[in-house]
């Protein structure tokens, strides 16, 4: 009982026992409904005596004989019995009587018309318990009738916080069982199933004379279904489909839009299919029919299939809808359950791109090679680590097996070996250093001579194309300023020890006989040997391993840093997984984590010691093919015990003359006068030798190995979010006139450095703030410079309900990552034959 209402009772009952008279006043309570509220009256100069069936004497004793000078309430939780039964019934007729009917007080309580009285009795049983009434009161409900009065009780025991009868039904299905569900037993227990189910059919209009939450999941699903997909479903399922087809369309959105419900509508979702035998119902639907159908998975797994299954035929010009298979799976990861796909439409996408390449062309001279490769080549070794990144992570990779075997054997055969072989035909460190700095010269080219304090970070096996990829996030971040990349050319063998030599200060690179590398005759093996030879050339320079580093709070990293005007900070996360056996498979992955720390890294150390200049570069980069190697890729060379030798060079005394290798003198490389020869294959195959892993390899002289990254970074402190792109509607809307809408938008600017994508949740509301439409979540990630290219169309199915056009309605675009508002348009509904027709049906 709410406290208000005992409020009403006390002050009626002081009322009562108002005057220097002795009054007694007798309050049956026919139903007990009072029982518990009567201890925690607040009376003044008055006794509370408790009347039961066996105190009647008792009562009358005390009355009359016992204490006949105290004002008193004698309070029966039970009904007035007649006359001849009562003991009392000549004492009553000297006294009062009180009654306090509950519905009454309510009714006062908030201002219900009394018409609507009638209605509060007969669920009368609710408010019997004061937490439940308390929780009542507190939904706050504007106005009430019959169908308010009857959803704030249903929004009560469905512990609502809002009394709004769809998020009822959002609750209700989703609960953990659709029979025996625990809100249906409660509604039940106090009379209010048989409500439930009339809001049911005037909100959903779906009606049966046997209801249960089972068919009308059905109903809700294959009504929003038989909108989405082409052509509709077969007549068969005419009984389910409701007529309120945009309200439902509406009511699942939001349902399968919520992060409160999202992951039990795909329970539902999937409870649903089992129960149609989806299986059968839509196995004569094609991709082109199920293409919008986004609310059950089974669509994408069969537009998941309709992809591979082109990629095989090579038919790279299948489209759906105008969508070619890029763009179809772009445009399935936005719907409901792309996210579970996500690693499988992403696959796809960089399995189109390397099919593509099925006919791919090498430039002629070793400057256009460089030069594609530097432009447009890369993206081939970035589609397939990115493809073998996503087939590690798909649920059911076995059915991926065949069109690997062909991204495989287009990506090593029509591409690598290729583009290698051409590459090698042509390459000559005399010919390339006439364009192309050396990666032996980085310390004179890059750091020498340098009035700024830079830092160098040097990531092992980091190979062009993955340093592309670092290029192009730094481009969308504020917080760097001046981002570029270059390549230069490694040295041979591409491998680290040599590699990391070639970036100190020197004057000469020396291999000796047992193949250790010297700079200006001093070792240079580990972090030690490497700072000694940076300080002689620089005494204020430093190194460290980033793993050290990344460990340093912030006053110990600036304690680091200070007084050094040059840093190298040696980072190992490629070549570290790469070149074990046993994690080798780990390296695109390893890829990916090393863009993120690079990023990361460079942002902490201007934020946190100010240093705004910095340079990433490499030791080598790799060649990685998913596939183990097979006997007829090997080269096998009867080399000698002194050689060194390793999968991708040997390096040796003797001249190797091996049908498809290539030698080059160290001298050539080093710019000394060593005679011996590096043997290299001019493909991606390797040599014959044991040990080691089969896949990660490099050493050797491919684009993907020897072009090494140089990119150079200028930051700024004090960083800034970028603006996260805007949306505009461009259809002209000032008066709507039926249910379904189609409308344009464009997307504002093209994503680039300073706009950042943005994902945008899209839907019509009334006044009160109360969605009357489905949602459209839009992906604003668009580059298109042209703004035609830029503009997208949505489709939305209003409600059906009755508008009003005195009241405001209006279109909202909402922020998904922000919840912030960015549009708001208002309407005008002038929608003639909405609800029905204005009947009831």
């Amino acid at each position: 009982m709410a406290e208000l209402n005992l409020k009403q009772i006390e002050d009626k009952l002081n009322s009562e026992f108002i005057g220097d008279r002795r009054k007694i006043v007798f309050w049956y309570d026919d139903n007990g409904d009072f029982e518990e509220d009567i201890r925690n009256l607040k009376l003044r100069n008055v006794k509370i005596h408790y009347l039961t069936h066996t105190n009647l004497f008792q009562t009358k004793v005390l009355l009359e004989r016992k204490d006949t000078k105290s004002n008193y309430l004698i309070y029966a939780p039970f009904p007035k019995p007649g006359s001849r039964e009562n003991h009392l019934a000549d004492t009553i007729k000297y006294s009062k009587e009180f009654f306090a009917d509950r519905a009454s007080l309510l009714a006062v309580d908030l201002g219900i018309d009394e018409k609507y009285k009638p209605v509060l009795q007969k669920y009368i049983k609710f408010f019997g318990e004061k937490g439940r009434t308390k929780k009542f009161y507190d939904l706050e409900v504007d106005s009430y009738d019959e169908n308010t009065i009857e959803v704030a009780l249903l929004s009560v025991l469905a512990k609502s916080k809002v009394a709004n009868f769809e998020e009822v039904v959002r609750i209700v299905l989703t609960a953990n069982e659709l029979n025996n569900n625990e809100y249906m037993v409660e509604f039940k227990k106090y009379e209010l199933d048989k409500a439930f189910w009339k809001h049911i059919s005037r909100t959903f209009s779906f009606t049966d004379d046997e209801p249960n939450l089972e068919k009308f999941i059905i109903s809700l699903f294959l009504t929003y279904a038989e909108k989405e997909i082409h052509g509709g479903l077969s007549s068969s399922m005419n009984k389910y489909l409701l007529s309120k087809s945009g309200t439902v369309i509406a009511f699942m959105d939001q349902l399968m839009n919520n992060v409160l419900y999202c992951d039990k509508f795909d329970n539902l979702s999937d409870e649903v299919y089992q129960k149609i035998n989806g299986e059968e119902l839509f196995k004569n639907l094609s991709a082109d029919d199920i293409v919008d159908l986004d609310i059950f998975r089974f669509a994408d797994e069969k537009i998941i299939q309709w992809i591979i299954e082109r990629l095989l035929d090579e038919n790279l010009n299948a489209s759906i809808d105008g969508m070619d298979i890029p763009k179809l799976c772009r445009f399935r990861e936005k719907k409901h359950f792309g996210k579970n796909y996500f690693n499988e439409y992403h696959l796809l996408r960089h399995g189109f791109y390397i099919i593509s390449q099925v006919n791919y062309k090498p430039e002629s001279d070793i400057f256009s090679i460089i030069k594609k490769y530097d432009e447009s080549d890369y993206k081939i070794d970035g589609h397939y680590r990115k493809f073998c990144y996503y087939l590690d992570r798909v649920k059911k990779p076995h059915i991926f097996d065949t069109l690997q075997e062909l991204v495989e054997n287009i990506y090593t055969n029509k591409y690598l070996d290729v583009v290698t072989k051409e590459f090698n035909s042509k390459f000559s460190y005399e010919e390339i250093k006439k364009e192309y700095k050396l990666q032996r010269d980085f310390y004179e080219n890059f750091i020498s001579g340098s009035k700024e304090m830079l830092v160098v970070v040097i990531s092992d096996a980091f190979r062009y194309e993955v340093a592309k990829e670092l290029v192009e996030r730094m481009k969308r971040n504020k917080k760097f300023d001046e981002v570029s990349i270059e390549p230069q050319i490694g040295v041979l063998p591409s491998y680290t020890r040599l590699g990391m030599a070639s970036l100190l200060p020197h004057k000469e690179l020396y291999i000796d006989e047992k193949y250790d590398v010297y700079v200006d005759g001093k070792p240079c093996f580990n972090l030690m040997e490497r700072d000694k030879i940076l300080k002689m050339a620089d005494s204020s320079a430093g190194s460290i391993q980033y793993d050290d580093l990344k460990q340093y709070k912030n006053d110990k990293l600036r304690e680091f840093f200070v007084g050094k005007s040059i840093v190298y900070i040696y980072h190992n996360q490629i070549d570290a997984r790469g070149d074990k056996p046993n994690t080798e498979d780990e390296v695109f992955t390893a890829c990916k984590e090393t863009v993120d720390e690079i990023e990361e890294l460079i942002i902490k150390l201007t934020d946190n010691v100010s240093r705004v200049k910095y340079i990433v570069t490499a030791d080598h980069g790799f060649i990685y093919k998913k596939n183990k190697i097979i006997e007829s890729d090997k080269i096998d060379v009867p080399f000698a015990k002194d050689d060194q030798v390793n999968k991708r060079f040997i390096v040796s005394d003797r001249n190797y003359e091996v049908i498809g290798t290539k030698k080059i003198y160290i001298s050539d490389v080093l710019g000394n006068d060593d005679t011996r020869t590096i043997t290299i294959p001019i493909t991606s195959n390797i040599f014959k030798t044991a040990g080691g892993g089969q896949n990660f390899v490099h050493g050797g002289s491919s684009p993907q190995e020897i072009l090494v990254p140089i990119v150079q970074v200028k930051t700024v402190r004090g960083y800034k979010k970028s603006e996260n792109v805007k949306i505009s509607l461009i259809s002209m809307l000032s008066k709507i006139t039926g249910l379904i809408i189609n409308l344009d938008f464009i997307q504002q600017e093209p994503i680039s450095d300073v706009i950042n994508p943005a994902a945008y949740k899209i839907y019509f509301i009334e006044e009160s703030g109360e969605i009357i439409s489905n949602e459209e979540i839009y992906v604003a990630n668009s580059k298109e410079k042209e703004s035609a290219n830029r503009i997208f169309k949505l489709k939305f199915n209003l409600k059906n309900q009755k508008y009003s056009r005195d009241k405001k309605y209006y279109l909202m675009a909402v922020d998904t990552e922000t919840d912030m508002e960015i549009l708001r348009h208002e309407v005008i509904m002038d929608i003639a034959f909405a609800d029905d027709f204005g009947f009831d049906i």
